[in-house]
C-alpha cells in the first residue's frame, strides 16, 4: 500500500473480515493483520496451505461460501493494493498518538526471528475474538486434558483427533460441534457432559423463536450425535481427571441445582483424552490500555462497551465479534458490517452500496445478541463450582499456585485476581492469566464480573524486538502472496 492506510484492523476472523470488506467497498484504505497464517480466524481455522490437499476438513465449517465470498473481495481489494494484510504478525501494543494510532506489531512468519514493525491509521478497529474459558479440577493439568476449543483446532487445522476415546465437559453449545467433529472422524466420544438442564432454555423462549436458524444448526447436531450413538448429560461435570504419563480417566457426577456433585453419582469412565469448556473469554488486551470503558455481559465476563454502531467509549477505536460478547459467528459478522458503515460514515467517505435495507446489519446485531445473552443465561458457571476442588489442586498451572494458596490469600484479605496474584503469583506465567484468570477471579470475588488486569504487552515479545523500538521504520509493503492450490490443483483465486 503506497499510500496512508486509513483504518487498521486487527483480527481476521468473521468480524475482521466483514468489516474490512465492507470499509474496502467504501472506498477505505485498510491494513488488516493477525496473527494466524491464513483468514478466518478461530472459526474458520484451515490446515496450512502445504497441507490442505491431504487434510479434508470442509465438514467440520459452517458457512464456508460465505468465507470463500469474503476471501475473494478481500483479494480483490489486494489486487488494487488498498488492502495490506498482514497475516502471521502479532499485535503487542496499541497507543494514541495525534493523528491516530500507532499499532505495535511483530512479524512471526519466519519464527524464531521476530521483525517488529508499526502499523499507523486514524481509525483502529479490534477484532481480537475470545479463548476458552476454563474451571480447574483435580487432574486438569494431566496431559490430555485440552481445552475444547484446542480438541477443534487440532481437528480443524490438521484433521488430528487427539485421542480415540474422549470425554467432553462444560457448559455451551460449542460442546456439539466438537463432539459431532471428533464422532466424524471415528472417535469414540463416550460422554458429554453439559453442567446446565436444557429446561434452563425454556425461561427465555423469545430470543429462541426469533432464531430458527439456531434450532436447525443444533438440531443437525443432535442427529449427527444419535447417529454416532454419543451419550448426553445433561446436568453433569467432569470433577476430576487421573493418570501418570498422560490422562487415563475422568470422574464424572451428577449436579444439584447449584452444581455441587450429588452424594453417590460419581464414576469413573477411562479415557486418553478430555476437552472442557466454559463458554469463552473475551480477548480485551488491546482496549484496556487505551482506557476503553467495559460493561458487564451475561456470562459473567466484562465485555468492550459499545454503542448502536459499535463505537468504544475512546473515539476514532471500534470493536466487533467476541470482544463485545460472544455470541457466535452470524452475530460477529453483522458487527463488524456494522462497524465498518460507522468508520465510513466517521471518516466522512461516500455513501457504501447497500443491499437490501440500511438498517438490516443493526436489526440482525440485536436479533442476535438477545439469543447470545439467552444462551449466557442458560449456560452460566455452576454456582458450587469449588466444591470440586482439593486444597492440593493446581489452579495456576504456569506457577503451580494450588486451590488452598488461593483460599488462603483470600482468607487474608484478598478480594480480585490482582491481590490474589500479588500475594500467591497466580496469573504472573507465561500465559499471563488467561487459563486461571476467571477461576481466580471467581474463587475470591463472586458475584462480579471478571475484567482482566491491564496489560501493556499483550503478547509476549523479544527484548530484541523491544529493543528496536526506536529505530522501527515505517512499516513496508506486505510481500505479495501467490495464489493458494486447491485439492484438485487449480489455482484458488478466492482467499489470498
Amino acid at each position: 500500500m503506497s499510500e496512508p492506510a486509513d483504518l487498521v484492523v486487527v483480527g481476521a476472523g468473521p468480524a475482521g473480515m466483514a468489516a474490512a470488506a465492507t470499509a474496502l467497498a467504501g472506498g477505505l484504505r485498510v491494513v488488516l493483520l493477525d496473527s494466524q497464517a491464513a483468514l478466518g480466524g478461530q472459526y474458520w481455522r484451515h490446515p496450512p496451505e502445504h497441507a490442505r490437499a491431504l487434510v479434508a476438513t470442509d465438514d467440520l465449517h459452517h458457512g464456508l461460501r460465505r468465507y470463500r465470498a469474503l476471501c475473494q473481495a478481500l483479494a480483490a481489494h489486494r489486487t488494487t493494493g488498498r488492502l495490506d494484510l498482514r497475516l502471521g504478525h502479532h499485535a503487542w501494543s496499541v497507543v494514541r498518538e495525534d493523528d491516530g494510532f500507532a499499532v505495535h506489531a511483530v512479524d512471526r512468519r519466519e519464527a524464531p526471528r521476530e521483525t517488529a514493525l508499526v502499523l499507523r491509521a486514524p481509525r483502529l478497529l479490534v477484532a481480537t475474538g475470545a479463548y476458552d474459558r476454563q474451571l480447574p479440577f483435580p487432574g486438569w493439568d494431566l496431559p490430555g486434558v485440552l481445552t475444547v476449543g484446542g480438541l477443534q483446532a487440532l481437528l480443524k487445522g490438521g484433521g488430528v483427533a487427539a485421542g480415540s476415546r474422549v470425554a467432553l465437559g462444560g457448559t455451551g453449545p460449542f460442546l456439539l460441534p466438537v463432539a459431532a467433529g471428533l464422532a466424524a472422524r471415528g472417535v469414540e466420544v463416550v460422554a458429554v457432559c453439559e453442567a446446565a438442564h436444557p429446561r434452563a432454555w425454556l425461561r427465555h423462549p423469545g430470543p429462541l423463536l426469533r432464531n430458527p436458524g439456531k434450532w436447525a444448526e443444533g438440531a443437525g447436531y443432535a442427529a449427527a450425535l444419535l447417529r454416532h450413538r454419543v451419550p448426553v448429560r445433561p446436568r453433569t461435570a467432569i470433577v476430576a481427571a487421573a493418570g501418570g504419563a498422560r490422562v487415563t480417566s475422568v470422574r464424572i457426577a451428577s449436579l444439584a441445582p447449584d452444581g455441587s456433585p450429588r452424594p453417590g453419582t460419581e464414576r469413573r469412565v477411562e479415557v486418553d483424552a478430555v476437552g472442557v469448556g466454559w463458554g469463552f473469554a473475551p480477548q480485551l488486551d488491546l482496549l484496556v490500555p487505551l482506557g476503553c470503558a467495559l460493561t458487564d455481559s451475561a456470562d459473567g465476563n466484562a465485555v468492550v462497551a459499545v454503542d448502536g454502531g459499535q463505537r468504544t467509549t475512546v473515539p476514532g477505536v471500534y470493536a466487533a465479534g467476541e470482544t463485545c460478547g460472544v455470541g457466535g459467528a452470524a452475530l460477529a459478522l453483522n458487527e463488524g458490517r456494522l462497524a465498518a458503515r460507522s468508520i465510513l460514515a466517521d471518516s466522512g467517505a461516500g455513501p457504501l452500496p447497500v443491499n437490501g435495507r440500511p438498517a438490516a446489519p443493526r436489526s440482525a446485531v440485536t436479533g442476535q445478541r438477545a439469543f447470545a445473552r439467552a444462551m449466557a443465561l442458560a449456560h452460566t458457571l455452576p454456582p458450587a463450582w469449588p466444591s470440586w476442588l482439593t486444597d492440593e489442586t493446581v489452579v495456576c498451572r504456569c506457577e503451580e499456585v494450588s486451590a488452598g494458596a488461593i483460599r488462603t490469600a483470600r482468607a487474608d484479605g484478598a478480594h480480585d485476581h490482582r491481590q490474589v496474584k500479588q500475594l500467591t503469583r497466580a496469573g504472573m506465567g507465561w500465559c499471563q492469566g488467561r487459563m486461571c484468570g476467571p477461576a481466580v477471579h471467581c474463587l475470591t470475588a463472586r458475584g462480579r464480573a471478571y475484567e482482566p488486569a491491564e496489560r501493556l504487552v499483550a503478547t509476549p515479545v523479544t527484548l530484541g524486538a523491544l529493543a528496536d523500538l526506536d529505530e522501527t521504520p515505517p512499516a513496508p509493503p506486505a510481500p505479495p502472496v501467490p495464489p493458494a492450490s486447491t485439492a484438485d490443483g487449480e489455482t484458488d483465486k478466492e482467499c489470498p
